[in-house]
């Protein structure tokens, strides 16, 4: 039972479909979960505090400083206790309050001190759904990590039919119990995965180097989502500005030597993902004192840099079960990206127009296209750099798996 034990934090708005929260709490008692509620303000106009912890089993949160809590503050113990939390219904004014960074009553304040996943479960009347500014608010809860668990199309209580009905229970549940499956089975069968990200620095001599400008946000969020799946991760960086997270392990690097050496260190590896921007060339030679303009230099003599990607791809001895590249190009995106996921022998290939100032190369955006050896295409649209990590990890771990079952 992939539910069995699992402890779930249920956090219960103001809308109509709240009601649906008493069909869900007993689906997951049915599962063996452990279930604990925070009820809203609103929440209260829909739903009893009584009928919730005679379901539950449990006493239901309301305040942030409330007279049971004993000391304790419940905004860190309950997020700390719960796996996940569930959010339903999130309506237009939850979701807004979400994206500002709210923290005005226990439910959005647990969410934010939380460091668990956060699944949203949107109901709203359809022209509420697609207006505007929900689609802004949206779109920036992708960005800070929040997972959506619907809404569907169907007919609402208003009457109206359209997107905005809030998933069933049993949809839900369903939801969850694959979330959980295939997290526990990578964690299960400790996969193991291996990430480079960032730029590397190659010194002409103390002061100077050969670089560019990857910020390495892409890889590192690309890594923090597998990790969150469940997989083994090592973040191998070049130089950045990146606050990394204590969930994955992370080797810093200078060079593109080192970083070479780092990944051989962490090898074999169940998948690569090699993000980082590794200069193309290095000085010949790097000169111990800082080179005086007076010298009149005609050149600095350079000589390649090891290709990460195709010794891994090359190297049948240590070539991991899934390898993925990113190909930044300013011209001719797909037939480069095709052309370079060939001749590196990868699974798969992330395009990345870098040539686009507000995609890419340091910023927090991103619009990428992911290729794989069967020639399917999927377009990621501009969004935030968390956003398209997390699809593309999602890409990564469905087809490790594909490959998984066709070796068995």
């Amino acid at each position: 039972m992939d539910l069995k034990n699992k402890k779930i934090l249920l956090v219960i708005g103001g809308g109509i479909s709240a009601y649906k929260s008493l069909d869900l709490i007993r689906l997951l008692q049915r599962k063996s979960c452990s279930i604990k509620v925070i009820l809203t303000k609103t929440g209260k106009k829909f739903v009893t505090s009584l009928s919730i912890s005679s379901l539950s089993k449990n006493r239901v949160f309301e305040d942030t400083f409330g007279e049971k809590n004993n000391g304790k503050m419940d905004h860190i113990s309950l997020s700390r206790w719960a796996d996940v939390i569930v959010a339903l219904p999130s309506t237009a004014n939850f979701m807004s309050k979400l994206s500002r960074g709210s923290a005005d009553d226990l439910a959005t304040t647990v969410i934010l001190a939380s460091d668990k996943e956060t699944f949203l479960v949107p109901a709203m009347n359809v022209r509420m759904w697609e207006h505007k500014a929900t689609q802004r608010n949206l779109n920036k809860l992708y960005s800070y990590g929040y997972k959506f668990i619907g809404p569907i199309d169907g007919e609402m209580a208003c009457g109206e039919y359209g997107k905005g009905k809030m998933s069933s229970p049993r949809q839900i549940v369903s939801y969850l119990e694959k979330y959980f499956k295939q997290k526990d089975y990578l964690k299960k069968k400790n996969i193991k995965a291996t990430v480079t990200t960032g730029p590397t620095r190659e010194y002409i001599d103390p002061v100077r180097y050969i670089s560019n400008e990857s910020s390495g946000k892409q890889g590192y969020e690309i890594a923090l989502e597998l990790s969150r799946l469940g997989i083994k991760t090592t973040l191998i960086s070049g130089p950045t500005n990146i606050n990394y997270s204590k969930e994955i392990k992370v080797k810093k690097v200078i060079s593109g030597k080192q970083m070479l050496s780092e990944v051989k260190k962490n090898l074999p590896t169940d998948i690569a993902v090699c993000t980082a921007a590794v200069s193309d060339f290095t000085p010949l030679l790097k000169n111990k004192q800082k080179l005086k303009k007076k010298l009149n230099l005609s050149e600095i003599k350079l000589e390649k840099n090891p290709d990460i990607l195709e010794f891994l791809g090359k190297n049948n001895r240590f070539k991991p079960k899934l390898l993925v590249g990113f190909s930044a190009e300013t011209e001719n995106l797909l037939k480069n990206s095709i052309e370079k996921m060939r001749e590196k022998y990868c699974d798969i290939i992330i395009a990345n127009d870098v040539s686009i100032k507000e995609i890419g190369f340091n910023s927090e955006f991103n619009e990428v296209i992911v290729i794989d050896r069967n020639g399917e295409t999927q377009k990621i649209k501009k969004n935030s750099k968390k956003f398209v990590a997390s699809i593309i990890a999602k890409k990564i771990v469905n087809s490790f798996l594909d490959i998984k079952k066709r070796l068995n």
